[in-house]
């Protein structure tokens, strides 16, 4: 292989390993909260399988997306006209419409299509538990 097909395919190797280092290895679980129905303790387990990588619910803290501390409330407040739970389900289906001012459009933009619905409904559920 010539050096010039090389060099385009270890670059985007070591993005992804940089993306994949930076989504996962530093995360710690959520600290489970305290009176979770089912549905919102499935949503919180998912999010700690697939959110808490790159989002924490600490005030301040910014793993690689925005902290999500208080997006119950702030959800509410985001796009005119919507709820929080439909922010929330629009952030999820197409999050490259919804960024935080500051922070890349890093967000898979088919996350919310590779969950169940359930799953995805159970997401929704917890994340309106953070007050």
């Amino acid at each position: 292989m010539k050096k010039s097909n090389l060099f385009p395919i270890l670059t985007a190797a070591a993005i992804f390993l940089f993306c994949l280092t930076a989504c996962s290895s530093g995360s710690t679980p959520v600290p489970t909260p305290a009176n979770l129905t089912p549905q919102e303790y499935l949503g919180y387990d998912l999010f700690n399988l697939h959110c808490a990588p790159c989002h924490a619910i600490a005030p301040g803290t910014t793993i690689v997306g925005p902290s999500l501390d208080g997006i119950a409330k702030t959800s509410a407040t985001r796009v005119e006209g919507q709820n929080a739970i439909t922010y929330l389900q629009q952030s999820m289906l197409n999050p490259n419409e919804y960024v935080v001012q500051g922070f890349p459009e890093s967000m898979p933009p088919d996350f919310g299509k590779r969950l169940t619905g359930e799953e995805f409904d159970a997401i929704i559920a917890y994340l309106l538990t953070l007050q």
